[in-house]
């Protein structure tokens, strides 16, 4: 049964994502360059600190509250008063409905993860396996033309990593449709930040495609299932957990992603291949 409770209320904290800065290139030139404005974030949820995130900036509030989801501390954000920011003091403070019960005991264990920027993940995340169900494979697949398309569309879209560097990006997409691009200085803050702004909007994950600049670690894929996205490409490669993870939840993961290459590691049943022509075949066409 859904909420009664209104979505909390949050402020519009977003702040610079660069910094100008002097720099001497190889050839003695002295000129300015951008580079990202990574910043801590001191978490209160009700007055109790709970961790310090890394973060640009960008969205800060639906990055608190993607991370609480993906955290598992709240089931959904109307559990959550409000969410707000305050950059001159670098906390964002959380305002629950009800509190959350045994906060203390579920938030001792910590685990610092592979996150760039050092993500922290409370309890255990193989425990949480049983919980998580994600749409079958005639619900939710991917077509190989609709997989290069969506790596086009990342080919072209703006960004700080293009213009600075030193971030990762996470994207949400509906087919090659483009729904929620965002930045920061580790993939799991961009993840977090996704699963925020998704809760706000109402939108669910089962027939969306998940894009990441970053590996996939454990981390990273647990995250999406959380999410209820079943199906996720990433630039980089898969970690031996993270794989494991993905096998034993159903879900699709693609890696070294970009242009027309790819390798689609796990989850078969929901890709259909259209195989680009073998290498021979592409010269002799040529010629």
């Amino acid at each position: 049964m859904a909420s009664l409770d209104p979505l909390p209320r949050l402020t519009q904290a977003s702040t610079a994502l660069t910094r100008a800065i002097q720099i001497v290139d190889e050839f003695g030139e002295h000129r300015a360059i951008a580079i990202p404005a990574e910043r801590p974030l001191t978490v209160f949820v009700d007055k109790r600190e709970l961790v310090t995130l890394m973060t640009l900036g960008a969205s800060p509030e639906l990055l608190v509250l993607g991370y609480l989801l993906n955290q598992r501390l709240i089931e959904t954000v109307q559990q959550v008063e409000s969410v707000t920011v305050d950059w001159e003091v670098a906390a964002a403070a959380v305002r629950t409905r009800a509190g959350i019960a045994d906060i203390a005991a579920r938030t001792a264990r910590r685990v610092v993860t592979t996150g760039c920027g050092q993500g922290t993940v409370f309890g255990d995340l193989l425990a949480q396996l049983g919980t998580l169900q994600l749409p079958d494979a005639g619900v939710a697949r991917i077509r190989q033309s609709t997989l290069t398309a969506l790596l086009d569309v990342m080919r072209q879209q703006d960004s700080i990593h293009r213009k600075a560097g030193s971030v990762h990006g996470c994207a949400l997409f509906c087919g090659t449709r483009l729904l929620m691009f965002v930045e920061d200085v580790g993939r799991h803050n961009a993840i977090d930040t996704i699963a925020g702004w998704m809760a706000m909007h109402g939108i669910g994950g089962a027939d969306k495609l998940f894009y990441t600049t970053g590996r996939l670690t454990s981390e990273m894929v647990m995250k999406a299932a959380q999410m209820g996205v079943p199906i996720i490409v990433s630039r980089n490669g898969v970690t031996a957990m993270g794989h494991e993870l993905a096998t034993q939840l159903g879900m699709t993961l693609f890696g070294r992603a970009a242009n027309r290459h790819f390798l689609c590691y796990t989850g078969f049943e929901r890709f259909d291949s259209e195989p680009e022509p073998p290498r021979g075949a592409l010269r002799e066409l040529a010629g």
